[in-house]
């Protein structure tokens, strides 16, 4: 290694530019989770035919990415290469093993039906950090099947990104950071509006690729609720509040 410099912008991992003796520029990432895993979910959308740095090595909890670098990219065709992704689907909800979303263990049950793997995998894990009120209320929707009534509809098992927000689309141009499974392919579109934009460019390439599927915007409380939750885990009571207007938005 010739050189190297610390990175801005990652907060679950220490991130370095680093120039080899062979004059390639990479990103090493250190972080407190298994490397393995996120090479593995960049391999999933380097498949899939997803804009993704390539993975130069891994070595327990190291990264070594391809640097990417250039001009912002076309949102709209960013959008079809999402739809692409969504594309490639597998036989079940879920995984093959669990993975993570950020530092958090990530659990991918292979399920037959969406419903109960958004319930069980999804939502049912973080009703103990919620304060009593809101987790009555979230309870009570998955028992009385109120859940799965809204999420229901002509569900595939789409390939997501699965931690899809502002921060892990560099550049309008290539996809970071994911934590791959099988889900309702609306799931990260629903991440990426929530924590971040979608954008009218990036939804009119993806309808150019794959329609919606009517009453998504009806799903979108719903869907925005795990990626909340998460939140809520990690970084505590602020994220309390959207939470809580998901609940009021669905009714529940």
């Amino acid at each position: 290694m010739r050189r190297s410099r610390p990175l801005s912008g990652g907060s679950i991992a220490a991130v370095w530019w680093a120039e080899l003796v062979d004059g390639r520029e990479v990103v090493v990432k250190d972080g407190s989770t298994p490397a393995e895993l996120e090479a593995e979910g960049l391999a999933a959308l380097a498949a899939a035919g997803a804009p993704v740095p390539e993975v130069l090595a891994v070595d327990g909890s190291v990264l070594v990415l391809e640097y990417l670098s250039g001009p912002r990219g076309d949102r709209r065709e960013l959008g079809r290469a999402l739809a692409r992704l969504h594309r490639t689907t597998g036989a079940r909800f879920g995984w093959h093993r669990d993975n993570v979303i950020g530092p958090l263990p990530q659990a991918n049950p292979p399920t037959d039906d969406w419903p109960t793997f958004l319930g069980e995998a999804r939502l049912r894990p973080y009703l103990d950090d919620l304060p009593r009120d809101l987790a009555t209320r979230l309870g009570a929707a998955l028992e009385q099947g109120r859940v799965a009534e809204v999420a229901e509809h002509d569900v595939v098992p789409s390939l997501v990104h699965g931690d899809l927000w502002s921060g892990n689309v560099l550049a309008d141009r290539w996809l970071l950071d994911p934590a791959v499974h099988h889900a309702d392919r609306e799931i990260d579109l629903a991440m990426l509006e929530l924590f971040g934009s979608v954008g009218t460019a990036l939804r009119a390439g993806y309808e150019e690729e794959w329609t919606l599927d009517t009453g998504w915007q009806q799903r979108l409380p719903l869907l925005q609720l795990p990626p909340l939750l998460v939140h809520v885990r990690l970084f505590g009571a602020s994220y309390l509040s959207g939470v809580a207007a998901r609940l009021d938005t669905l009714g529940w």
